[in-house]
């Protein structure tokens, strides 16, 4: 398990202690606080979660959240109320401002731990979503490729590419220093179509070459191989 990093906000402080104590022996590194006032004297975006009781002094745990939510650095961090009231009203309140999840005192710290487990795993989940959708750059020095974007810039200067070229330069930028052949080349690029020569290739390179500038000579021809993009 990822080390995650927990903090408790609960104005009773053998309560804290104990989760602290439980939450530790899951291997989670937790901090407690006593006061909403005292949380937000610590580095708070550095927290995977919070658990927040929602009855304290006068910034209560619902008005500490949607302090939170409010803030970039802050707003992704999954909350768990912790309350000893549990009207509907109260639980449809701390929902509505992005609560992860909802318990009611008296508790079992089983249940706690089993419902941080539950949260916890969420938030990786969601993180590596995001990384999955990050934007693809694919670069050599200062000729890059944004994939996502279908995008190449030159010195930071946008070069206008057909669809083709793109994925000619994508090809064997991707794969630096490696022959392809005409024949790869080919069917990796040309998928849909029927018939094409192996000229059309070779015009599609040298219009390459020509548009992205200094770097049209590190795509290099190895006669009777192919082409390479040579570092």
């Amino acid at each position: 398990m990822d080390i995650n990093r927990i903090l408790v906000v609960d104005d009773e402080e053998d309560l804290c202690e104990i989760l602290k104590f439980n939450l530790e022996n899951e291997g989670y590194v937790v901090d407690t606080a006593n006061s909403a006032e005292e949380a937000l004297k610590l580095n708070l975006p550095e927290y995977q979660l919070l658990l927040l009781d929602v009855m304290m002094g006068e910034i209560s745990g619902f008005k500490l959240a949607n302090m939170l939510k409010k803030e970039e650095k802050t707003a992704s961090i999954p909350i768990i109320f912790l309350t000893a009231r549990d009207a509907e009203n109260d639980m449809l309140t701390g929902f509505n401002i992005g609560a992860d999840d909802y318990i009611s005192k008296p508790f079992s710290i089983r249940e706690v731990v089993a419902r941080v487990k539950a949260v916890v795993r969420r938030g990786s989940s969601k993180e590596k979503g995001n990384d999955k959708s990050k934007e693809e750059i694919v670069q050599y020095d200062n000729l890059v490729m944004n994939i996502s974007q279908k995008k190449t810039t030159v010195d930071g200067e946008e070069v206008s590419l057909t669809k083709k070229e793109f994925e000619i330069l994508k090809l064997l930028l991707g794969q630096q220093g490696r022959v392809f052949s005409r024949e790869e080349i080919l069917s990796k690029v040309w998928t849909d179509e029927v018939f094409v020569l192996d000229r059309t290739i070779d015009v599609n390179i040298t219009r390459l070459r020509k548009k992205i500038g200094q770097y049209g000579k590190n795509i290099v021809t190895r006669l009777g191989f192919g082409y390479c993009f040579e570092v």
